[in-house]
């Protein structure tokens, strides 16, 4: 159960960093970006399965790159279920959920997660 909570707090934190490095995301607290880390891992859990199922073909032909436009997708549908947190356009989501993953994997391996 620790296990799950800190991965919960990185999570909040890569929110909250990429929030404040990129300009067209914004948080307004770090309880928001604690609810953008849950939803997040929710929509993942439960939607991102489905999405790459049925983008596999697409998948395939960008040689991968289609997963950047699902995970935009699901961090732009975290945004619309989350109050306080905002993704101004489609690029600002692409980036956004690169930046959320590269900080997560930072923080991740610094913790030997």
């Amino acid at each position: 159960m620790a296990y799950l909570l800190l991965i919960w707090l990185i999570n909040a934190l890569a929110v909250y960093a990429t929030a404040t490095l990129l300009g067209g995301i914004s948080v307004t607290s770090f309880w928001s970006a604690m609810a953008v880390a849950l939803v997040l891992g929710l929509v993942n859990t439960v939607l991102k399965p489905l999405l790459v199922f049925f983008s596999l073909p697409f998948i395939v032909v960008t040689l991968g790159l289609f997963l950047l436009v699902i995970n935009a997708i699901l961090l732009q549908l975290a945004a619309g279920m989350v109050q306080g947190f905002t993704v101004d356009s489609f690029g600002w989501a692409v980036l956004g959920s690169l930046c959320i993953s590269f900080v997560s994997w930072l923080l991740s391996s610094i913790f030997n997660m």
